[in-house]
């Protein structure tokens, strides 16, 4: 029998490029979940492979029987597969990983909020006694940026400083949640890994011109609050981890800036004005699309010593499309777990838990293309 994956919110924007790129890379049987069965036409033929079933997460009975379904008639159970697409992930706790751990059922997702990463690796213990390999942060950034660090750090004998700069233009091609989550992480100052201590920073400022590759040129990113910030630091002896966001057209940088500068604390902390600019923004997306684009752009620099030389290394990547992008970081995870070149029982940021090799052969495989350069600097 095939090996089974359940795609929870697989009818969004980035859940059904995940879906996508299973069906295009494997042969596993694929289950995608929304909460109505009334938009399920909307989903793309992706084969005989792939069928829909209506799933509202707050049914916990139904949650548990449908993940505990995929181990039914199943020659490889160990191996199936959860992808958690369902965001916004401030507002989720950790009952699908729970689930999937008393089930034995490997878990993935796409999640981008510290506060649910914080959440997700409390599981880890238990994951670890369970035999199940849950693995966090799969998507673009957080996702293939964390890995593109771990490839630039490997490429130095020592790392004392990480700074990853993020652009993605217009919408993205996603839907309206990432307008959500950029609106979350406004709420409040969120500490960041500086010097070799935490320190507190307010999202969206300190604002810094990057250069990123074309057609992007010389943009500005702002700090920002991402699980990179502190899984980073736990991850490789760094002193410092800088994340910084901007979005093209520049204008909307601006607008999000002043939301954050000049908007009282506890209207961003109110879901209904939460609501009201995420989708404001994405209607606005919805014009600038056609002239902006949806693409993402990375830069990743690395600042330590190569052969007892202060040096820094660089890797850049820029993608036409953030969401199919999205998909290829969650799909490329997910298809390493159905083959097992990927397993380790516990719970994991993306760069813990995956080598640079599996990492590079599966961008390569899905024409994601990564520059990388190491720099002297004596």
């Amino acid at each position: 029998m095939s090996k089974r994956v359940l795609i929870l919110g697989g009818r969004g924007r980035v859940g059904s490029h995940v879906a996508a790129d299973l069906a295009a890379h494997t042969d596993a049987e694929i289950t995608i979940t929304g909460r109505s069965h009334q938009h399920s036409k909307q989903i793309p033929d992706l084969g005989s492979h792939v069928q829909f079933i209506e799933l509202n997460l707050e049914d916990r009975d139904k949650l548990t029987a449908v993940i505990r379904g995929l181990q039914t008639d199943s020659s490889d159970s160990n191996r199936n597969v959860v992808i958690h697409c369902a965001g916004p992930f401030h507002y989720r706790d950790g009952r699908v990983l729970e689930t999937c751990i008393n089930e034995g059922v490997n878990y993935v997702d796409v999640s981008d909020h510290p506060s649910f990463t914080r959440k997700a690796i409390a599981y880890r213990e238990a994951a670890e006694a369970a035999g199940v390999t849950a693995i966090v942060n799969t998507g673009i950034f957080p996702g293939i940026s964390n890995s593109m660090v771990r490839q630039s750090i490997e490429q130095l004998d020592t790392a004392d400083t990480v700074h990853l700069s993020y652009v993605v233009a217009g919408s993205g091609g996603a839907g309206v949640t990432v307008m959500r989550t950029t609106f979350l992480g406004l709420q409040r100052p969120f500490q960041a890994w500086l010097n070799g201590q935490w320190q507190a920073v307010k999202p969206y400022s300190d604002r810094e011109v990057v250069e990123f590759p074309a057609p992007y040129g010389r943009l500005g990113v702002y700090w920002f609050d991402v699980p990179e910030a502190f899984t980073i630091p736990s991850a490789f002896p760094v002193k410092t981890v800088i994340t910084k966001f901007g979005t093209v057209p520049d204008f909307y940088n601006f607008l999000t800036w002043s939301v954050a500068r000049w908007w009282h604390p506890r209207l961003l902390q109110t879901r209904a004005v939460i609501e009201f600019l995420s989708h404001v923004s994405h209607f606005m997306t919805d014009v600038t699309d056609r002239f902006s684009g949806i693409g993402v752009a990375i830069r990743v620099e690395v600042s330590g010593q190569k052969d007892g030389n202060p040096a820094k290394s660089h890797a850049t990547l820029v993608h036409e499309n953030t969401a199919i992008a999205a998909g290829a970081g969650t799909g490329s995870v997910t298809q390493m777990l159905l083959s097992g070149k990927l397993d380790k029982p516990g719970v994991w940021a993306i760069e813990e838990a995956l080598p640079t090799a599996l990492f590079t052969q599966a961008m390569h495989s899905r024409s994601v293309e990564i520059k990388q350069s190491l720099q002297m600097t004596a």
